[in-house]
């Protein structure tokens, strides 16, 4: 009789650091070459046929796959403990691919209606075009997501948490609505990266990372990627390589050193987001806070029974201003850059209704509610206390204006 134990399965960072890797590189380097190839050789007519047939794992050409590439993806998709990932350009890149490989025609697709605004416009504005209908549902109301699925729906999307309302989304409920019904669900799940909460376990069939944010970390690389089972990627793998979303060498070796130090600098975002939002939540000159860390969130039960932790974006309201006294708390900041993104190691600021609305009517911005007084700040790995000590001289100043005329906003 054998004493066998199961192996406990790697760590985190050990996994983030070691997946995906061959113990022995080309020249004995400790880290993965960067591979600039554009095509593969084959030695003869039939290794070439070897390779068709025999389905050998191997660079053919550059839009197909790269040795780069293949790292990164193994490695993500151990991270988020699924079968296999397809790594793209872009998060964007990789949000369209899918939608272009499941969607035909005649089909039709459901929204929860916070998630990302690109993704819903791709599907409102270019999807439509080709037969394709969104129907867009509240978030977190499951019953009108099941109320609005018919036999023409194909696919049932969320984001969670939500950009920048930062609302969570009850995984295993929107995982058993498609399993009720036989259709795919998809999960964004970039602001909370597999470190925080791994909605495949959860029996979410697809996982969407823009892996530009918290998996890069350094704000120096655009990269997607889509993690699930190889058969439901086996096709969202052979379009990509027929649109040619792939992603560069050096920006997936970029993509594999930034996993390297994920779990430390996901510590420290965490870390980092909680303490801004509570210090926040208690400023005389701040509204409300949208983290779903806080007791207050209306989300909050829900993210602590799923989430390990809650990330470094923060949304806030500053207390009866205008959007111009909240542009003058953006400009007053001296850490914070404004910017759009998130997850880098340099904490990021910016007022949603001028960063990514600014061309939008009062109206429309009212239906994505976003208001004149919200801010969105992305927590970086700086000190907290220098964070804090950062928002705290913004909010307290009263001499600091934004350089922008009061009619540039309709």
């Amino acid at each position: 009789m054998t004493n066998e134990q199961t192996p406990t399965p790697p760590g985190f960072s050990t996994t983030s650091i070691h997946a995906g890797e061959q113990r022995e590189k080309p020249s004995h380097s400790i880290t993965d070459p960067i591979v600039c190839a554009s095509t593969y050789t084959f030695r003869d007519t039939q290794s070439v046929i070897d390779y068709i047939e025999q389905k050998q794992d191997r660079g053919e050409y550059g839009r197909y796959g790269n040795p780069n590439e293949w790292v990164v993806e193994k490695k993500i998709a151990a991270l988020e403990q699924g079968e296999e990932a397809v790594v793209y350009s872009s998060g964007m890149a990789s949000m369209v691919g899918l939608l272009m490989t499941l969607l035909n025609s005649g089909d039709e697709i459901i929204f929860f209606d916070e998630c990302y605004h690109r993704s819903r416009e791709f599907c409102n504005s270019h999807l439509a075009r080709f037969g394709v209908r969104t129907r867009q549902v509240k978030t977190g109301d499951y019953a009108a997501m099941e109320a609005a699925i018919n036999e023409k729906t194909k696919l049932l999307v969320s984001e969670s948490p939500t950009n920048p309302h930062m609302s969570i989304v009850d995984l295993d409920r929107f995982a058993t609505i498609g399993k009720r019904h036989g259709i795919p669900t998809l999960i964004d799940a970039t602001l909370a990266t597999p470190f925080n909460v791994r909605p495949l376990n959860h029996g979410v069939d697809l996982v969407m990372h823009s892996a530009t944010k918290y998996m890069g970390g350094h704000n120096d690389l655009l990269a997607g990627a889509i993690v699930g089972s190889k058969n439901l990627l086996e096709p969202i793998r052979n379009l990509r390589g027929i649109m040619g979303a792939i992603n560069s060498p050096h920006n997936l070796y970029l993509l594999e050193r930034g996993l390297k130090t994920f779990e430390l600098r996901m510590q420290r975002h965490n870390e980092n987001g909680l303490a801004v939002a509570r210090f926040l939540e208690n400023h005389p000159r701040v509204e409300k806070v949208l983290y779903p860390g806080l007791e207050s969130h209306p989300y909050h039960e829900i993210a602590t029974e799923t989430m390990s932790g809650f990330g470094g974006l923060v949304t806030f309201y500053v207390k009866d201003a205008d959007w111009k006294e909240t542009a003058a708390v953006v400009d007053a900041t001296k850490i914070a850059r404004i910017a759009p993104s998130l997850g880098g190691s340099e904490t990021l600021i910016e007022q949603p209704l001028v960063m990514s609305y600014f061309q939008c009517t009062p109206e429309q911005r009212q239906s994505f509610g976003i208001t004149d007084n919200m801010i969105r700040i992305a927590c970086g790995l700086e000190n907290t206390s220098d964070l804090v000590t950062d928002l705290d001289q913004a909010l307290s100043s009263s001499s600091v204006t934004p350089s922008v005329s009061e009619s540039a906003i309709k």
